[in-house]
């Protein structure tokens, strides 16, 4: 399977694609480390996840290139969003104890009602190429602190960013087997709706989404979806800074290029500043140069990107 960059159309890598036979067997091998790994305490997983946490941001300017180079993002926005996957990680890791410890929820002297929490099993997290580090870390980090094993397709257009992740879990110390990259389109995607995994968990179009939930419904097993939505936004008569909220709209409709769940996409104006308004919008929107060669021109996987 050849990564382009969509910037220049050239072929960044070839990589070899899962075969239906391999994604099965990275399932044989996920349901088998998935027992020791559940053994591990919650303290050693949330260690190595903070080490994972830890070297993205070691390696957080090549990740931020080859996430740029497949998906074509202004490489700032790339590096934002792997900070904003950092951020999220700390989050999973400063609450896991508190969420994933047994409670007592009742004792009266007589009965006495405990709570508990076990891992799924194998994880399926189908994930999307907008912001693969950042909706990939909402899924598969908690998966692993709960014990779980992971199955993790990244988007084809973000293969690269998934094999990275693969990498840097490895080398934070997720055993072999526990965290398994699938790669490929939909052939792969659908190899794994067609394997007895434990949960379905999707970040992409409502259309996809759909057809996954219909598809895993005979497995009764859970099933998480993040879909797109029409996200809108109201600009009320009662603003003190007219040119501020401009702004802020502007960036909300076309920050990653307006590719994102809940970019703005429907903008209601009072009809009593709606002029004002669109003056000041328009204004804002000509600032973006669209088209323009970034500063990391000179990296020379940028060229034609979007400062």
């Amino acid at each position: 399977m050849k990564i382009i960059n969509p910037s220049t159309q050239q072929t960044i890598k070839e990589v070899n694609e899962d075969s239906p036979q391999s994604v099965k067997g990275k399932l044989q091998a996920a349901r088998i480390a998935q027992v020791s790994w559940n053994k591990k305490s919650l303290e050693e997983r949330n260690s190595i996840l903070r080490k994972f946490h830890d070297l993205l941001d070691t390696h957080k300017d090549q990740l931020a290139r080859d996430l740029t180079s497949e998906v074509g993002k202004p490489l700032q926005e790339s590096l934002n969003e792997i900070n904003g996957a950092r951020t999220r990680i700390r989050f999973f890791l400063e609450n896991a104890v508190k969420w994933l410890t047994t409670q007592e929820q009742f004792n009266d002297g007589n009965t006495t009602d405990i709570l508990s929490f076990e891992p799924l099993g194998v994880v399926c997290n189908i994930s999307a190429w907008n912001y693969p580090f950042l909706v990939g870390v909402n899924v598969f980090v908690p998966a692993l602190l709960g014990g779980n094993s992971v199955l993790y397709k990244p988007s084809e257009f973000a293969t690269l960013t998934g094999l990275n992740i693969e990498k840097l879990l490895r080398e934070a110390g997720v055993p072999e087997g526990v965290f398994s990259a699938v790669i490929g389109g939909r052939d792969a995607g659908e190899a794994l709706l067609d394997l007895p995994c434990d949960g379905y968990f999707f970040t992409g179009s409502y259309k996809t989404g759909k057809y996954i939930a219909e598809k895993v419904a005979p497995k009764l097993v859970p099933v998480g979806l993040e879909l797109g939505g029409k996200d809108p936004l109201y600009v009320t008569d009662e603003i003190a800074d007219l040119s501020k909220v401009a702004g802020a709209v502007a960036e909300g409709c076309f920050y990653n290029n307006g590719q994102s769940c809940c970019a703005v996409e429907r903008v209601y104006v009072h009809e009593a500043v709606y002029d004002d308004f669109m003056e000041k919008f328009i204004s804002e929107a000509k600032k973006l140069p669209v088209g323009a060669i970034t500063r990391n021109a000179h990296l020379g996987f940028l060229d034609g990107q979007v400062e």
